[in-house]
């Protein structure tokens, strides 16, 4: 019995080591880009292109992220992308909970209709409708504005879908106890339904500040002035008449990239946490 035992054990043990090994190889294959990025960025031109190449830099330079810097105004750049990310993160938090509220906690003819709807819109690419979203914010007079880049932005079905399941994880009756006690129903949204339901909102905001940090289409093509461009465009013009200088792009991109990767790293445990919490019940 023991031995059978210990055979499970040793081929769990063995299935796990193999599991953990595939995603190590498979992290290091996707994060071997940005780790080559950011040695070249510490390279002198010479050495970038040199054959055969080099991956380790033979001396460390900062003059490629002095040149990025001075070459495009990107910290204005930078700052657009902030406005832009943050304002609709903000936005997609309060008008995808308050979608998901009316579609979890009433009951009306219909409900299930329209949430499949809302779901319905998932299937559909941001391309598709790239056209008609420029045409309507070009009428709207939003060409060159901060709301016309962040607009588009404001709703998106999957996190509406995502806080409508988790607060199907909430019972009925703590609405109805709340009720009897005369909360109202936007009394108890913001102040018992909101506070519980961090680390959802956490997820939410998060996951939608790093999407809309890095759009590169939408806000390139309703932007043509530069103090509008946002990050993610401003890199692209690092533009040098000896053709591309690949140090100081690859000095930008490391820039661009370490806000959202200090957001992923600081709430990684609070996106998890919101996504299975949003998942217990269907």
């Amino acid at each position: 019995m023991k031995q059978i035992q210990n055979k499970r054990i040793s081929r769990r043990t063995t299935i796990s080591l193999v599991h953990q090994t595939l995603a190590i190889l498979l992290g290091l294959v996707i994060i071997a880009p940005i780790i080559y990025a950011l040695l070249i960025s510490f390279m002198p031109a010479n050495q970038i292109l040199k054959r055969p190449p080099t991956f380790i830099p033979k001396k460390w330079i900062l003059d490629n992220y002095k040149m990025a810097i001075t070459s495009t105004t990107l910290g204005r750049f930078m700052i657009n992308s902030l406005i832009m990310a943050l304002t609709s993160s903000i936005m997609r938090v309060i008008i995808s909970s308050m979608a998901a509220y009316a579609l979890s906690f009433y009951k009306f003819k219909g409900r299930n209709f329209i949430f499949m709807l809302i779901m319905g819109t998932m299937m559909i690419p941001g391309d598709v409708v790239l056209v008609s979203n420029y045409q309507t914010v070009a009428k709207l007079g939003l060409i060159n504005t901060y709301l016309g880049m962040m607009i588009i932005f404001f709703c998106n079905a999957t996190n509406i879908f995502l806080m409508r399941q988790y607060f199907l994880t909430f019972s009925l009756t703590l609405k109805e106890a709340a009720v009897i006690d005369g909360c109202s129903n936007l009394r108890f949204f913001l102040q018992i339904l909101m506070p519980l339901s961090t680390p959802v909102i956490t997820t939410v905001f998060i996951s939608s500040f790093i999407s809309v940090w890095n759009q590169y289409l939408w806000p390139m093509l309703v932007t043509n002035e530069n103090l509008m461009r946002t990050v993610q465009v401003g890199v692209t013009m690092l533009n040098f008449p000896d053709g591309v200088v690949y140090g100081p792009v690859m000095a930008a991109s490391i820039l661009v990239l370490l806000p959202t990767l200090l957001v992923f790293i600081i709430f990684q445990k609070r996106i998890v946490g919101g996504i299975m919490g949003g998942s217990v019940k269907g």
